[in-house]
């Protein structure tokens, strides 16, 4: 598997969609796992608002990210996300970064996907 050095992936949220949280859960863990399959590793990952509570303690997918990490995704969270819900020392994988760099990266990036 190779990094997609034009993909980034957006995660704004800890779930997919805004229906019951139980199957957001879900469907964001088989969202990672397909992604992982399809050989199509995005060159960064950015967590956001909710979606910081998928790099911190407790996460449900945390084994996706360190897959996705060890095949060279750079993983980033949003740091005013991590104080805001108190959870700037809970981080277990990647680097908190700023709006700035955000949307720098989005802007930069030709493909920015999200589930």
């Amino acid at each position: 598997m190779n990094i997609d050095q034009d993909l980034m992936l957006f995660l704004g949220s800890a779930h997919v969609g805004d229906g019951e949280p139980d199957l957001g859960d879900k469907l964001m863990d088989s969202f990672l796992k397909v992604l992982l399959d399809s050989g199509r590793i995005p060159d960064r990952i950015v967590c956001m608002n909710s979606g910081i509570f998928l790099t911190t303690e407790g996460s449900p997918v945390i084994e996706s990210l360190r897959k996705f990490e060890e095949l060279g995704s750079e993983i980033l969270s949003c740091s005013t996300c991590l104080a805001y819900f108190k959870r700037e020392d809970k981080l277990l994988i990647g680097e908190p970064t700023n709006m700035k760099d955000t949307v720098r990266a989005m802007l930069n990036y030709k493909k920015v996907l999200s589930p």
